[in-house]
């Protein structure tokens, strides 16, 4: 394993980095699929929980549909192995093409006797996204110029979380006026026009390489690499220590609310800013990775968070605004950082396995501390939680920080890998 820094080629100093991303075709094609198919995948995502609501009067069932779409994330390095063993678009459009097919199925839940069947849905689907997001983190590697990387990772979270500020409010609609299984066909038939995005691509694939080898080591040999990687490791480590954080805060979400004297509906208003914030972070991520290096940018990130975390206690609405936008910027900043690194970092055949096992370790988390907060809420005062969150972010900064941007393989947006005979 060789990592090096090269010199910022021409291509990666425009004025814009938009501009730079959507001129590849193929970083344009995907960025598109992105948003088409995180449209539906967010409408989805709230209509669910909603229409097991209505259908059961359940504030716990509808909670578990939310949770049955997160859950197959705790078996990401056994399915990011499916991602290595073919190739990658046809695996991708085969994705796609059963989601949609599988989405149709819910004309038929019209009562609580059928939710067995909506359940088991999204739990595939959840599923599916596991290995879709593996297949689509190889892919890109490959077809996308290494040195956009890090803009178009930045960009993708910022459709990622556009379409979050507008797909939930669609679904809602949709699900108002014509029922949930007319969201789930929305969703399918973003899923069939994402199909049709990536058969544009353009990529040669070599033919994945079959080892004799049982699913597990194939499991395990993605792990391996991962956790015994110097540059990789902490980045993701620091990545799911954020999102365990993450998890608790969005958790006080409520008590926060509460404490500016609003109704529970002023949340929306605060998850809107954050949304904002996210997006602009998303712009400026490919500028900032090339001057300050993954980690360096992570912990910059990370401390925001910190601090934003920290002062949201305080009750003025001005204060809460603020706070929320710079929770929006500072979270992203591990995750493109990590993912970006993971690009550059990993050998071609090792991709699937290893971008499915950083996303469980990231991700994880997250969900843990949205449990965990839900309980710390009830018992700890609110100022000394969010107190507690902004220090545990702070030390899960410093390591970052101090480690020297030259040893950074992502600095430059270069690719720093090569693959091991």
């Amino acid at each position: 394993m060789t990592s090096e820094t090269t010199p910022t080629s021409k291509s990666t100093r425009g004025p814009w980095p938009v501009a730079r991303v959507l001129r590849d075709r193929n970083a344009g094609l995907y960025l598109a699929g992105v948003v088409v198919s995180g449209f539906g995948t967010s409408a989805l995502w709230l209509a669910s929980g909603v229409w097991v609501k209505d259908l059961t009067g359940s504030d716990g069932l509808a909670a578990l549909s939310m949770l049955a779409m997160w859950a197959p994330t705790l078996v990401g390095p056994a399915l990011g192995t499916l991602a290595d063993r073919v190739r990658r678009k046809p695996l991708l459009i085969a994705t796609n093409l059963l989601l949609a097919a599988l989405l149709l199925s819910l004309f038929t839940v019209d009562s609580p006797d059928a939710l067995w069947l909506l359940f088991a849905v999204l739990l595939v689907y959840g599923a599916a996204g596991v290995v879709h997001d593996a297949a689509e983190s190889a892919l890109v590697a490959t077809a996308v110029d290494p040195r956009l990387l890090g803009d178009f990772n930045g960009l993708r979270m910022t459709a990622s979380e556009g379409m979050k500020l507008v797909a939930p409010l669609a679904g809602a609609g949709v699900y108002a006026a014509y029922g949930g299984a007319s969201v789930a066909a929305l969703d399918a038939v973003t899923f069939v026009l994402a199909t049709g995005l990536y058969t544009a691509l353009r990529v040669r694939e070599a033919p994945p390489r079959r080892p004799v080898v049982n699913w597990r080591r194939r499991t395990a040999e993605g792990a391996r690499y991962l956790w015994g990687h110097p540059h990789l490791r902490p980045l993701v480590l620091a990545g799911g220590a954020t999102m365990l954080c993450a998890g608790v805060n969005g958790a006080t979400a409520y008590a926060v609310v509460d404490a500016l004297g609003h109704s529970p509906a002023y949340a929306g208003a605060l998850y809107a800013v954050q949304g904002a914030g996210s997006v602009v972070v998303g712009l400026l991520a490919g500028p900032a990775l090339r001057r300050l290096g993954g980690r360096r940018f992570a912990a910059a990130g990370i401390a925001l968070l910190a601090v934003a975390v920290t002062v949201r206690a305080a009750p003025y609405d001005a204060v809460a605004m603020a706070s929320s936008a710079a929770i929006g910027a500072g979270l992203p900043a591990v995750l493109i950082a990590a993912l970006t690194a993971v690009q550059h970092e990993t050998p071609e055949r090792l991709l699937g396995r290893v971008t499915a096992t950083a996303n469980s370790l990231v991700f994880t988390p997250n969900v843990v501390g949205l449990a965990a907060g839900a309980a710390l809420v009830e018992l700890a005062d609110l100022r000394l939680l969010l107190a507690a969150l902004g220090a545990a972010l702070l030390a899960t900064a410093v390591p970052l920080a101090r480690r020297p941007a030259r040893a950074d393989g992502i600095a430059s947006g270069a690719p720093s890998t090569t693959d091991p005979a």
